[in-house]
């Protein structure tokens, strides 16, 4: 579906109206109003019961791939890129694995990008 740059700003312009109004309608009905405040707290708390182990799950899963990419950052603000890959292959196939690009192309610049 191809669409025209009309039809694309004016998707992108409804959208925003949209946004802006459900902003003033919170700010000036929802948020002072007692009885919806109480419901949308118990509404919060019932997800959070109900998802609790879905985060934790998720928090598992990831702490590999967070303290690989804590640990690049270091060796990159570091300038030792290179220390890092030599070091570390297994965190640079994860890094890889998981969409980042390490690239080096000279000894002191990388490029950090997503696929």
């Amino acid at each position: 579906m191809e669409m025209s740059n009309e039809q694309i700003k004016k998707i992108v312009n409804q959208y925003n109206r949209k946004r802006e109004r459900e902003k003033e309608n919170y700010h000036t009905k929802l948020k002072c109003d007692d009885e919806w405040c109480e419901r949308n707290k118990e509404r919060a708390l019932i997800y959070y019961h109900e998802n609790k182990d879905k985060k934790k799950e998720k928090y598992i899963k990831d702490k590999d791939f967070v303290k690989s990419r804590s640990l690049y950052q270091y060796y990159k603000r570091m300038d030792r890129v290179k220390d890092f890959k030599d070091k570390y292959p297994d965190k640079c196939e994860l890094l890889k694995s998981r969409g980042l690009v390490i690239d080096e192309d000279d000894e002191n610049k990388i490029i950090l990008s997503f696929e």
